[in-house]
């Protein structure tokens, strides 16, 4: 039998992390790696060790994994090429560099591919933040697959590492609501010998320096952050957790939640088993999470030279790095474990904070760089305040299996001391060199009040006039399927920040962002958050519409219609028609949005919300505006172009309904699209 052990002690860990990159610092080079065949030999280098193939433009700052995970193998006295957003058609940008003397490490990007091209209503986005120029069509539908797939055609027997957010969140069977049905594991699909889910510093040296040490790809498989696949003539190891296999979780609704319940209660790496799901007769074997980075590894990590700007072939602006490259990183992971978002899996539930120097050297390098203005737009992480905060007692963050560490209630055991990251905070804006430091992260409210210190200063000294709060919805039922706290605790900060707004004598204001069609959002859950808008003066400009990303548990509600961990029922807005209906509700005051928000208030029996009630969302009658909107929704569809990549038919028993797909029809509007299509163009 194959021995797979996975053991803590026989880690690469943090310490040792830390203890390479410094001694490797002066091995790094000042230049962004290199992105031809020339820039490597005018290192010196006629070989590559490792070459990056991602989805993203290159730039070389902290706030992208490619150019972290480049540095640090760079430090690591590794030779490391970038592969930007090849073209897939072919392989050659896979040969750019010659054959890889490793492996290739391969990315879709910094977002999941999909999430990247197309919105809530499978509609093609009109902008990639990641491009430059924000230009749509420079990566494939779910890339990894792509890129994986030419590694393999371009040099065979080399070995293909697949990692980012994609590659992570699709390791083990998973719903892919593009196309509406249950998927293998994207290492069956990509043929990768490895996916490293989480976050990959230490993964990335270790098997950098393992195959260099002429290890077989296959005794990588005994490492903490890595999934794999057997082969039919081996054997999978005896101490594995079987989870529901592929077939049954495609054909089994129930089966599905049950595996999305022992999956999420394997994430804590102190206690975590092993995963084994079979997909007929191949096994995928998930290991436990990697430990958390330790404060020494960080810090290492962010002291590495990097230009933080894009690399100097790009012509045009990147919109991400004209967004974060006056940023600062200070921490990673959230222990806020909400259903809908995917940090908590990926970054971890453990808080890895760098250390004061750390960051304040940093800041001292950007006052140094000639094009820094003096404002700093982001000091924070996953969130803002979370800053060196973890469980006090270690023995029993050990055995914990708890989701989330702050819902239902702040656990007990939770340290929430801000004062690290009220000193850390004025020690920056103070640096000589800084005029500004906005705080841009999200900001957990609940644990922000429990520190007025903390609130006062935020208030006093980080807010730009704006700032924004993510409550989420403000329906009870909705906000625990969320594991978000309840709308008096986004109604009590606002509360305190508006007081300690006037005491510092400014007028500031707070914009919440709310999402619509989350699981358990009913008609009359949203007219009761459009109310709470209309009541309180808000009018949010952009809406967030819940996309079912792969492994998130509130995934799993959206396609079996329970929550996975109670198996209650949970509604669901899965029809296109009802989620316009709620976004309509959450923009009621737009006149192009009169005819959907009546409909939804007619379908809730809601008409005291029609007229001109104080409490009403829409006139009695029509404005001109929405007459001509009207219009013009005809128009496009008398013309063929109002076509929508909408749901399968799926009732709110989670059971699919009958396909209506005439012969002559160019789409059928229950069914999903045909993919990206980087050249279409409009009718």
């Amino acid at each position: 039998m194959l021995e797979l052990p996975v053991l803590p002690e026989t880690h690469f860990g943090g310490d040792e992390l830390a203890e390479t990159l410094r001694n490797g610092q002066t091995r790094c080079d000042h230049r962004p790696l290199p992105m031809s065949m020339d820039e490597a030999r005018d290192r010196g280098w006629d070989e590559l060790d490792v070459v990056f193939v991602t989805g993203d433009a290159y730039i070389d700052h902290p706030s992208f994994a490619t150019a972290i995970l480049g540095r640090v193998l760079e430090a690591a006295g590794f030779r490391v090429g970038i592969v930007s957003q090849p073209d897939w058609q072919t392989c050659d940008d896979w040969k750019r560099f010659g054959r890889p003397r490793l492996f290739f490490a391969i990315s879709a990007g910094n977002m999941d591919s999909m999430i990247n091209h197309y919105t809530a209503n499978r509609k093609v986005r009109n902008a990639d933040a990641y491009s430059p120029g924000g230009r749509i069509g420079l990566r494939p539908d779910r890339a990894t697959l792509s890129y994986c797939q030419r590694a393999r055609q371009a040099y065979k027997g080399v070995p293909v590492i697949a990692g980012s957010v994609e590659a992570s969140l699709r390791r083990l069977a998973h719903y892919d609501y593009w196309s509406d049905k249950v998927k293998r594991s994207i290492l069956l699909d990509s043929k990768a010998d490895l996916v490293v889910f989480g976050m990959g510093e230490e993964a990335v040296v270790e098997i950098a320096r393992r195959l260099d040490s002429g290890d077989d790809v296959k005794s990588l498989r005994n490492m903490r952050g890595v999934a794999y696949s057997l082969g039919a003539k081996e054997t999978p190891p005896d101490d594995c957790l079987e989870i529901p296999s592929f077939e049954k979780v495609s054909t089994d609704k129930m089966a599905f939640a049950e595996a999305t319940k022992m999956i999420h209660n394997e994430t804590n790496p102190w206690n975590a088993r092993r995963l084994i799901q079979w997909h007929d007769n191949q096994p995928v074997i998930a290991n436990p999470p990697a430990i958390p980075i330790s404060q020494e590894g960080m810090d290492a990590i962010y002291d590495l030279p990097f230009t933080r700007r894009a690399h100097p072939s790009y012509t045009e602006t990147i919109p991400a790095n004209e967004m974060i490259k006056d940023s600062v990183t200070i921490m990673r992971g959230c222990f806020g474990g909400c259903t809908f978002c995917s940090i908590t899996t990926h970054q971890g539930r453990t808080i890895q904070s760098r250390s004061k120097d750390s960051v304040l050297k940093e800041v001292q390098k950007m006052t140094a760089d000639p094009e820094f203005k003096g404002v700093i737009s982001d000091i924070g992480g996953p969130t803002a305040n979370m800053y060196e905060m973890k469980c006090s007692k270690p023995e029993v963050e050990a055995v914990c299996r708890r989701q989330s560490c702050v819902h239902p209630t702040i656990c007990k055991l939770l340290g929430t001391d801000h004062g690290p990251l009220v000193e850390l905070m004025k020690d920056v804006r103070e640096t000589p060199g800084v005029r500004k430091v906005f705080v841009a992260s999200g900001i957990r409210m609940d644990l922000a009040r429990r520190s007025p210190e903390y609130m006062r200063d935020l208030v006093q000294h980080h807010v730009g006039g704006h700032l924004k709060v993510a409550p989420e919805h403000t329906d009870a039922g909705v906000l625990g399927l969320m594991r978000k706290p309840a709308t008096d605790d986004f109604e009590k900060f606002s509360d305190v920040f508006m007081e300690e707004s006037e005491k510092a004598g400014k007028k500031q204001f707070i914009i919440p962002y709310f999402i619509s069609s989350h699981p358990g959002s009913d008609l009359h859950a949203m007219i009761d958050l459009a109310v709470f808008l209309k009541r309180n003066g808000y009018k949010p400009d952009q809406v967030q519409d819940f996309i079912p990303a792969p492994f998130d548990v509130a995934t799993a509600m959206y396609y079996t219609g329970v929550d996975p961990f109670t198996k209650k029922r949970v509604h669901i807005a899965k029809h296109l028609r009802d989620r316009k209906l709620q976004r309509a509700l959450m923009q009621f005051f737009k006149p192009e949005n009169y005819f959907e928000v009546r409909k939804a208030i007619e379908q809730a029996g809601r008409q005291d919300l029609i007229g001109p009630g104080c409490d009403s969302l829409i006139p009695l009658r029509p404005p001109k505006e929405a007459l001509e909107a009207r219009r013009r929704d005809a128009n496009k569809r008398f013309r063929g172009d109002y076509v929508h990549n909408s749901e399968a038919g799926v009732g709110n028993d989670g059971k699919s309904g009958k396909k209506n797909r005439g012969k002559n029809n160019k789409q059928s509007r229950s069914g999903p699209g045909k993919g990206y299509r980087p050249d279409r163009k409009s009718k």
